[in-house]
């Protein structure tokens, strides 16, 4: 397989893979709520220890981020509408709306995305990428509203877990729009995770519960785990999105919201339904759809 073939394959297995592990950050921030991590001192030191990480490794690549104004800028901006935002809500809500209903609003930004970034005169109108997006979403509706019909969840929560993925959106839009000229995608992941760390810490510093139990293995644990999936997802995030552009990236939603609704369920007791059944099988649908035309129209 010559290597421009092979890209389009590439692309779809790091999209497949991303979304596993980003579907696993979901079900991870329920358990670590059980040891006694708050949502945002779990999401802070998570950020932190996962952007040294990938600090380290970029210096040992030779690829560490540059420190000019511009990337400074590019840093901040990124890691609030791509992590602090984003990350922020979606730990906060997950303990009062579930692991499973939060992982399926990660589906959402592929609409968002296209449609910003045709508006944006980014990407070309296709009917088939548009027919693939729209049954993804349609999927989502539907298990968004089986949430508000159920009752089990606080209407101001449910509420900002479905806002997650319009900054989900813009975070992809701004990095495609404004990605430094010369820039490798690793030595721009860990800037992004330490400036999305460094929004935080005001709200972090309001948070009696910012410095956890560490007798607790299990806390530990659980910290170290996200650390290391934090590290490895926006380093393959940054790569995706070089290698085929923003409005496939924007994909990974939906694997996440299935893989992490299915996690959800077999390992974390969550209440399946039949309304979760249907909108998986329309996100598979959508993915396959989508995500496959887009590579091919990215990658050529």
């Amino acid at each position: 397989m010559s290597p421009a073939n092979s890209r389009p394959l590439l692309a779809l297995l790091l999209l497949l893979g991303i979304g596993a592990l980003m579907g696993l950050t979901s079900n991870l921030v329920k358990l670590a709520a059980s040891t006694g991590w708050s949502p945002v001192a779990y999401l802070l030191w998570s950020l932190l220890g996962g952007g040294l990480l990938l600090l380290l490794f970029t210096r040992l690549r030779g690829e560490a981020p540059g420190l000019a104004p511009r990337l400074q800028r590019y840093y901040l901006v990124s890691g609030l509408l791509s992590i602090a935002l984003p990350n922020g809500l979606l730990f906060s809500a997950i303990p009062h709306v579930g692991a499973g209903f939060a992982s399926m609003c990660l589906a959402f930004p592929p609409l968002i995305t296209y449609l910003l970034a045709l508006a944006l005169r980014m990407e070309p109108l296709s009917r088939v990428r548009l027919l693939g997006i729209c049954i993804g979403l349609g999927g989502s509706l539907l298990l968004a509203l089986d949430k508000l019909h159920s009752g089990d969840s606080p209407l101001p929560w449910v509420i900002a877990a479905l806002a997650v993925p319009l900054f989900l959106a813009l975070g992809n839009i701004y990095r495609s729009r404004r990605w430094p000229a010369g820039a490798s995608p690793l030595s721009l992941a860990p800037g992004m995770l330490l400036g999305g760390a460094l929004l935080l810490l005001p709200l972090a510093l309001f948070d009696v519960r910012l410095n956890p139990d560490l007798d607790s293995g299990m806390a530990i644990a659980l910290l170290l785990v996200q650390m290391a999936l934090f590290a490895i997802v926006y380093a393959l995030y940054f790569v995706l999105q070089k290698l085929a552009g923003a409005v496939f990236l924007s994909q990974i939603g939906s694997v996440a919201a299935m893989l992490g609704a299915a996690m959800a369920i077999g390992l974390l007791d969550e209440r399946g339904s039949l309304a979760m059944l249907l909108a998986a099988l329309c996100i598979v649908g959508g993915v396959l759809l989508v995500a496959w035309r887009g590579a091919q129209e990215n990658t050529r």
